[in-house]
């Protein structure tokens, strides 16, 4: 039915109801103009999904300064949602707005930490002074025998340390309060010299990987300590023991949930089991491994790409493979904090989601960029030479 036919009332049969015509062309036309909106709204709507999801800020704004922080002699480092701040002489845990929650003095001559949740060990490489610290204060110092060379906190604030003396190293396991709770003697003609270790959220289990030389081949022999019921039987405590031929282990992490990956030169292997753990998963790279990175939920690992780029994948504590992107910006140092992963060189930053989506990309004007911390879904507290600052992205 058209106009023509609706209002031509001498060619229409006296008996037609031309008003119920006229409601029915109406309604017609309303419907048609209606679904007209409804597909602009619709298309508006999925190429404003389109334009958040493949935005790349470029801009950034300052939200607040943290005044009268020495950032040239101090180390900087998330704690939950504050700011752990340490030095030679002290540390302190500082919070967003930058008060200073509690303060600890000490002496140090090359301080270094390790966090899990909301517990911390400070140890002074190469010496031999620790200092246990949760957020809501500290909790006290541990002395060793021997230099340090690496430390690794548990929840419970206990400390597993691998000390050097000479041709022998120890593996020692520290209380919070700095009793010795077990120690473990090794030589390198032994067992190897300890290039990391890594304990078990629990503190149950430590993981260390021993570098080999034996007649001019190397290998790495990784093996797990059981200091809990399930080890009390065994020699020396060990539940676990892998070789891997012509390769070297240099970086160990423990997950929650009892899964430790282990990082070597040609790939990494995840080990799950809380007693006597196993190898779950072997991935080897043929590719060069240029960096490794990790927070307490993922790990990731960047290679050499095509040409002149890099290729960077993250995982799961399984193993599981999250995302992987190509990118080429030639970067100093690679994190992953909150649901972000960054990148920065100088006053150089990139940051991707966990999806491997660029979500800015960018300079920065606050001086040369030390380290840079996702604190909510686009706020960044940043560490510069010359102060720290939140800073707002606009996505």
């Amino acid at each position: 039915m058209n106009l023509k036919d609706i209002f031509n009332f001498e060619k229409r049969d006296p008996g037609e109801n031309r008003l119920s015509d006229f409601w029915y062309f109406f309604r017609r036309v309303r419907l048609n103009r209606t679904m007209v909106i409804l597909g602009v709204l619709i298309a508006a709507a999925v190429a404003g999904i389109v334009f958040v999801f493949s935005h790349v800020d470029q801009n950034y704004d300052v939200l607040s300064t943290i005044e009268n922080e020495d950032t040239q002699s101090s180390e900087y480092i998330q704690m939950g949602d504050d700011l752990l701040k340490y030095g030679n002489e002290s540390a302190s845990l500082l919070s967003q707005s930058g008060d200073t929650l509690w303060n600890q003095t000490y002496d140090m001559s090359d301080p270094s930490v390790s966090i899990l949740g909301d517990t911390a060990v400070i140890y002074d490489r190469r010496g031999t002074s620790m200092y246990v610290v949760k957020m809501d204060g500290p909790v006290g110092p541990i002395s060793t025998d021997f230099p340090i060379v690496k430390a690794e906190v548990t929840l419970s604030g206990s400390v597993a340390t691998i000390l050097e003396d000479g041709e022998k190293t120890w593996v020692n396991y520290y209380s919070f309060d700095g009793s010795l709770i077990v120690e473990n003697q090794t030589r390198m003609e032994n067992n190897g010299y300890p290039l990391d270790l890594a304990v078990s959220p629990d503190g149950t289990v430590i993981a260390v990987s021993y570098l080999v030389v034996d007649s001019g081949e190397i290998s790495s022999h990784l093996v797990f300590y059981n200091f809990g019921q399930s080890g009390q039987g065994q020699v020396d405590n060990v539940v676990a023991e892998f070789t891997y031929e012509d390769t070297v282990v240099p970086d160990l992490v423990y997950f929650s949930g009892g899964t430790c990956v282990a990082f070597r030169d040609d790939g990494f292997s995840v080990f799950q089991g809380e007693d006597a753990p196993e190898e779950s998963q072997n991935t080897g790279i043929d590719t060069q491994m240029i960096s490794v990175f990790y927070n307490e939920e993922y790990f990731g690992i960047v290679t050499q790409g095509e040409e002149e780029s890099y290729l960077m994948t993250l995982y799961d504590p399984e193993g599981r493979q999250q995302c992987s992107r190509e990118f080429d910006m030639e970067y100093q140092n690679i994190s992953v904090s909150g649901e972000r992963i960054i990148l920065w060189d100088s006053t150089q930053v990139e940051i991707y989601n966990l999806g491997g989506k660029l979500k800015f990309q960018g300079d920065i004007l606050e001086g040369t960029v030390r380290n840079l911390f996702q604190m909510s879904r686009n706020r960044y507290l940043l560490i510069s030479d010359e102060g720290i600052k939140m800073i707002r992205l606009a996505w």
